[in-house]
């Protein structure tokens, strides 16, 4: 926005009041909208921190490596080869497609497990320049755009999230490592932490949290008197 104001500074001389109140009012809804140092290139989708170094991995290499299993990416070559899996498994458990509702992922992703479920997914993964601020947001964002047309993937998540994401590393506060939502189905502390295994395991947990139409399932046992409706689960669930 201040290139935008920069560049239009000298045409707006000529412009009526009306039409330059209205460009205020438009900058001030987008100033409102968007945290203050905001990343207007959403182009990549792991900044990997390492104590002082940065290596940033872009969408093209990763569509390169997803579409090919071609590799032509240091950061992300560093982090196949520390994700306690080989790269074919890694470019499988990306693209691996898993069926989901769209409301029902999102009415779990706004409830108040679904926020604790984001926060521990976040750790480490968060927006480049807000951090923690907005990492909720993010992530949730990415997710339920991918879950439009019922399909979700690691690889279309990440081809959703709205801002540059980092892998923070670094001052003793941020370990680099991830929550991997895999419940006792990975193995060693690489499957464990490591971004891309998270990668891998987060469609499936989603998958499994997605939460069904209270009313709608309220009819269905009225129809069907008999059956006994399963309790909701109380904790979150992880799946691969």
């Amino acid at each position: 926005m201040i290139r935008l104001v920069k560049t239009m500074n000298r045409p707006l001389k000529t412009m009526n009041r009306p039409v330059m109140a209205g460009l205020v009012v438009g900058a001030g809804l987008v100033a409102m909208v968007l945290p203050a140092a905001a990343s207007v290139d959403n182009g990549l989708p792991i900044r990997w921190n390492t104590g002082g170094a940065v290596w940033s991995t872009n969408r093209a290499a990763m569509k390169t490596f997803l579409e090919s299993g071609e590799v032509t990416d240091r950061g992300l070559q560093s982090g196949l080869n520390s994700s306690g899996w080989t790269a074919d498994e890694v470019r499988e458990g990306l693209n691996k497609t898993y069926s989901v509702d769209m409301v029902g992922v999102s009415r779990f992703l706004y409830s108040a497990n679904g926020v604790k479920f984001l926060k521990n997914q976040t750790t480490s993964y968060f927006p480049y320049w807000s951090k923690t601020s907005y990492s909720v947001q993010a992530l949730r964002a990415a997710i339920i755009a991918d879950a439009r047309d019922g399909q979700i993937s690691a690889a279309g998540i990440m081809a959703n999230l709205p801002v540059d994401m980092r892998l923070a590393d670094f001052c003793n506060t941020y370990s680099g490592a991830q929550n991997v939502c895999a419940e006792g189905r990975c193995q060693g502390e690489a499957q464990c932490t490591s971004l891309l295994s998270w990668y891998v395991f987060l469609p499936a947990c989603i998958q499994a949290n997605q939460q069904s139409d209270p009313v709608a399932q309220v009819r269905i046992n009225t129809q069907a008197p008999a059956a006994v409706p399963a309790p909701q689960p109380s904790v979150i669930r992880g799946l691969w």
